[in-house]
């Protein structure tokens, strides 16, 4: 007896079950890091301002440097999916020890840089006198940790192309709770001050890789597959890569000039606009965790053989995009009275803020799409497309942008033109998915 069809209502269903499955985890596991620099500024800010202004220069100067190389969990959720999807679990764990491997190399590669040039690094920043030295120790330190660091992002794309961002999650949660207690240990117990924070976070990541490894490496061993480096992998590995940094890249690029447009209007813009970043970074944790979802599941699809259950996946995904980003714009609006006096007094600021939010508000459904359609050509491996796309965007914002300060506007013109980013990576994505051109079959692209 063959079995019925299922009903697009209960496609619609499975899909929703996957994605929520996928998502919620996955959105715990983004908000991690976040954190860690949030539990490291409350520790290392009671020691004086010269300590936190250090810890702001060199954590910002690695969470960019580790923000440069998230192809490696991207890339390796889509390459390992498509195997999961094909049948074949050992070529799957294979391709992410690959991807491992290069995490590795790259974090090696990071240190050798860093040590020698920390003092240059920290100085080219304008750290002042008084905090240049805490900014150099911290920054010394924690580079120990971005080998940890490079491999939690690849053994996480691992795991996310197995399909479970459970594991993610509990690491992640693991991680948060180790750096904090360690922290408090080392800065206060130990009187290591800011060295003690660095060398609590070098520590908490350490084990989060750690964990990651004993996970991947039991599953290597259940499928036969092989621990050893393989230079034709990594090559392949890095070579995947290469579209996605191009991406990455530009999108910092444009993240920099929106800063540098807003530092050029005057204290109370840059300071709204950094209010404004931070929540419009958090909205995008929300929406980044359907992305990922849309890797795992779009990556297996195709892996399969199924392009019409990737299409179907692709666009049950979108409305879920939609759909949160406006939930997300509405709680934006409804909150603001109340979101702004969480981070300043000053009514100049606020005044600067509150049109701007309304901007980020009405964009939360643009933004809805723009991620999910970034995961769907990310999970099938179309990261050259991404990668011309994200030009033309710089391209297309960097000169409207510019001209904010000639033309007047404030910062509320300023995240017209992020709106107008988006809303042409939208276009870029949505002509690509229509094409149907990024829905390539097999275990490999």
């Amino acid at each position: 007896m063959t079995q019925a069809p299922a009903t697009p209502k209960a496609t619609r269903r499975q899909h929703d079950r996957e994605i929520v499955a996928l998502a919620v985890p996955a959105f715990g596991a983004l908000v991690a890091e976040p954190l860690f620099v949030m539990a490291d500024s409350a520790i290392v800010g009671h020691l004086g301002t010269a300590q936190l202004a250090g810890l702001g220069i060199a954590s910002a100067l690695l969470m960019t440097a580790v923000s440069i190389f998230v192809f490696l969990a991207y890339a390796t959720t889509a390459a390992v999916a498509r195997r999961v999807g094909a049948g074949d679990l050992q070529a799957a764990i294979r391709q992410g020890m690959d991807g491992i491997w290069l995490a590795l190399l790259l974090g090696a590669a990071v240190i050798a840089v860093v040590l020698p040039t920390a003092p240059s690094i920290v100085e080219l920043f304008g750290a002042s006198d008084t905090a240049a030295p805490y900014a150099t120790t911290y920054l010394r330190i924690s580079a120990l940790g971005i080998p940890a660091m490079l491999v939690v992002l690849a053994a996480t794309g691992v795991l996310r192309g197995l399909q479970d961002t459970r594991t993610p999650l509990y690491v992640a949660i693991a991680g948060f709770i180790a750096n904090g207690v360690l922290n408090v240990g080392l800065v206060y117990g130990a009187d290591l001050g800011i060295a003690g924070s660095a060398w609590g976070t070098v520590i908490a990541q350490c084990g989060m890789a750690a964990a990651y490894l004993v996970v991947v490496v039991r599953g290597a061993r259940r499928h036969g597959a092989s621990l050893r480096p393989d230079a034709s992998g990594i090559r392949a590995s890095a070579q995947a890569g290469v579209p996605l940094l191009v991406r990455t890249l530009s999108l910092r690029a444009i993240l920099m000039i929106a800063t540098a447009v807003a530092a050029r209007l005057g204290d109370a813009d840059i300071a709204a606009h950094q209010i404004i970043l931070s929540l419009w970074s958090l909205l995008a944790f929300a929406l980044d965790a359907i992305a990922i979802a849309g890797q795992a599941i779009i990556g297996r699809y195709l892996g399969a053989g199924d392009s019409d259950g990737a299409r179907r996946a692709c666009r049950r995904m979108v409305e879920w995009g939609i759909a949160v980003g406006v939930v997300l714009g509405v709680l934006v609006v409804l909150s603001r009275p109340l979101f702004l006096p969480l981070f300043t007094s000053d009514a100049t600021v606020k005044d600067a803020a509150l049109p701007a939010l309304v901007i980020v508000a009405l964009s939360q459904p643009i933004c809805g799409v723009v991620f999910v359609l970034d995961g769907v050509l990310m999970g099938a491996g179309d990261g050259p497309y991404l990668a011309w796309a994200m030009v033309v965007t710089l391209a297309v914002f960097a000169p409207v942008a510019l001209l904010v300060p000639t033309l007047g506007g404030g910062l509320t013109a300023v995240w017209a033109a992020m709106t107008l980013m988006m809303a042409v990576r939208m276009l870029t994505l949505w002509l690509r998915t229509r094409s149907g051109r990024w829905i390539v079959t097999g275990a490999t692209r």
